[in-house]
């Protein structure tokens, strides 16, 4: 069962799908989002992909170029209508709605799982669970790649609290006004390592100015 934290996202996600890419025209991250599409390719070449929370498909059209097949999974109906928009290739890619907790729903065999901008969007509490849900999906030995963003003062929105279990959250406005209040996450290669113990192995770390990269296998 989604917790109500994943509703109240889901619903921000979905109020914000049309206007989700203006994150990926930030001119100041521009040369990390170049190179993050080098770095990527390579990871995910000839593997079949599942991605969780693919949003607009941004990562999906990146990831295309090398894998085998994506199968682009997001709670929105909302951000899947755009990222089917989108052209792909050569990849074979499909797209689903599909809770990130409930991967059972999701049809298909994978070698490889990539999250872009979602682990930090995961309660602390809720890490065990979201992992235990990937690796009863699909096995041990998979590949996990998760990318997200480092918090850099002016270029990502301030951080307005932290909750009891160490998450912080954001206050974000829509282009009509509309105030949400987000959380995200911004841990370190320490942290993240703490988060995998146990449900992964042979974790690599690439951090750039804006954002981070980690790639490991799933125990």
């Amino acid at each position: 069962m989604e917790s109500a934290e994943a509703c109240y996202l889901g619903e921000y996600y979905a109020e914000r799908a049309a206007e989700y890419d203006e994150v990926y025209r930030k001119p100041e991250r521009q040369a990390d989002l170049a190179e993050l599409g080098g770095l990527l390719p390579p990871v995910v070449a000839g593997k079949r992909v599942l991605e969780i929370a693919a949003g607009t498909g941004y990562w999906t059209q990146v990831l295309s170029a090398t894998a085998a097949t994506i199968t682009a999974t997001d709670l929105n109906a909302e951000t899947i209508a755009i990222a089917t928009q989108r052209r792909y290739g050569p990849a074979r890619v499909s797209f689903q709605t599909a809770d990130a907790y409930r991967l059972d729903t999701v049809p298909g065999d994978f070698d490889l799982v990539f999250c872009g901008f979602w682990w930090s969007h995961i309660p602390r509490a809720d890490i065990a669970r979201f992992l235990t849900g990937v690796r009863e999906r699909t096995g041990p030995g998979t590949g996990l790649i998760l990318l997200d963003n480092r918090y850099v003062s002016g270029s990502n929105h301030p951080i307005t609290r932290t909750g009891p279990d160490g998450d912080t959250y954001q206050q974000r406005k829509l282009a009509d006004g509309r105030s949400y209040e987000v959380l995200k996450n911004f841990p370190d290669k320490p942290q993240l390592e703490a988060d995998l113990a146990g449900a992964a192995v042979n974790l690599t770390w690439t951090e750039l100015e804006y954002f981070w990269l980690a790639s490991c296998a799933l125990a």
